[in-house]
């Protein structure tokens, strides 16, 4: 029987001898259940209440990406982290941009590891204000940023934890390395600030994000 006082960790990681391993390594802190293909995981995911998910991208039938879009579409909220091979910053910015809470590279430190699952949970279990940036409203929980005219833009999970982490400082500019210290991870470039930036720029207005030349950014103002 699973400790009812442990919370629930859905692995979802196809690699027969990794998969045991990890599980055995959370085992302590999570009630662990194994899944060894993207379409059972997804099944499993969609269908039982989990605080956390595991999740390899290069999964056999569905693949991890895939899997945590069809999870997001479908409504379910549950912060995942991707554990993958794939590692490059733009792979980074694929699966975070698919609705992934965090993406790790393998091979992995056990310690970060179990850090990052903490920092995700935490942070899910918080619910967040509403915040007001200047004609618009954003919702951290639904990932909307919505006008006051009715109309709204949905954002991924990256976009929306930076714009709620400037927006909650409004007074504060933000260096890169302090945008990817607080987002990311310290090994990921600065650019990646630059990339989110332009895309949240590009789908509300270029005055939603000011840069401070030589400094960083602040939010900005659209109205």
């Amino acid at each position: 029987m699973p400790n009812s006082e442990l919370p629930r960790l859905l692995l979802i990681e196809d690699d027969a001898v990794l998969g045991p391993l990890i599980a055995e390594l959370l085992a302590g802190d999570y009630y662990v259940q194994l899944a060894a293909d993207g379409q059972k995981g997804l099944h499993l995911a969609l269908t039982g209440t989990w605080d956390v998910l595991v999740i390899d991208r290069g999964l056999p039938v569905m693949d991890g990406l895939a899997l945590v879009r069809a999870l997001r579409s479908n409504g379910v909220g549950t912060p995942a982290l991707i554990l993958t091979a794939l590692g490059s910053t733009a792979e980074k910015i694929d699966g975070l941009d698919a609705g992934a809470n965090d993406y790790m590279s393998k091979p992995f430190d056990a310690g970060e590891l179990k850090a990052r699952l903490r920092a995700i949970t935490r942070n899910f279990g918080s619910t967040p204000a509403l915040l007001e940036i200047g004609t618009w409203v954003l919702d951290p929980v639904s990932r909307k940023l919505r006008s006051q005219y009715g109309n709204h833009v949905d954002l991924t999970a990256k976009e929306s934890e930076l714009l709620a982490l400037l927006a909650g400082n409004p007074s504060r500019v933000f260096t890169r390395p302090e945008l990817v210290e607080a987002l990311f991870h310290p090994g990921d470039s600065p650019g990646v600030i630059d990339t989110y930036v332009h895309y949240l720029r590009r789908k509300v207005d270029k005055a939603l994000i000011r840069t401070v030349h030589g400094l960083g950014y602040q939010i900005g103002d659209d109205s």
